[in-house]
């Protein structure tokens, strides 16, 4: 077993793009320009997604999210008052968690800083425990779901 953290990022995207992804559509995740945003920064960490011989392994799915801007709100969608739904896709990665709290920090507020929403959902555990293949425990610092 390895000790990691999990980072999860949830992501606005269009009907569109929802629906392909849904359908399989594989293409949707780059064409989407700001899912591919999301990609490219996050595969500019060596440490996100570090599988031994597997690099930038993520893990993905698509949902909605749903909330109620209230007064003060400067929302990206939807109106202060009512209730919105948003199609979503939902990027999960893991990394090291013995990983330097500075290097955590410069990620997550690389992500936060592209986010599209005034409040970004991004979820970031404390350690938890994954199994890890022989191979990839001959690997230092890395890690397997």
């Amino acid at each position: 077993m390895n000790s990691v953290r999990k980072l999860r990022v949830h992501w606005p995207i269009s009907a569109e793009t929802f629906g392909q992804i849904s359908a399989g559509e594989v293409a949707a995740l780059t064409k989407d320009k700001g899912l591919a945003t999301l990609l490219q920064v996050v595969e500019q960490f060596q440490d996100l997604g570090d599988f031994g011989n597997y690099k930038h392994v993520f893990e993905s799915g698509v949902g909605f999210e749903g909330f109620t801007c209230a007064a003060g709100a400067t929302p990206t969608l939807g109106e202060v008052g009512e209730q919105t739904f948003s199609p979503t896709f939902v990027y999960t990665t893991y990394f090291s968690a013995a990983l330097d709290d500075a290097v955590v920090e410069q990620f997550v507020r690389q992500i936060v800083d592209i986010h599209p929403w005034e409040l970004p959902v991004i979820e970031l555990t404390g350690p938890v425990s994954v199994a890890a293949g022989a191979q990839v425990e001959d690997c230092e610092g890395a890690v397997a779901s």
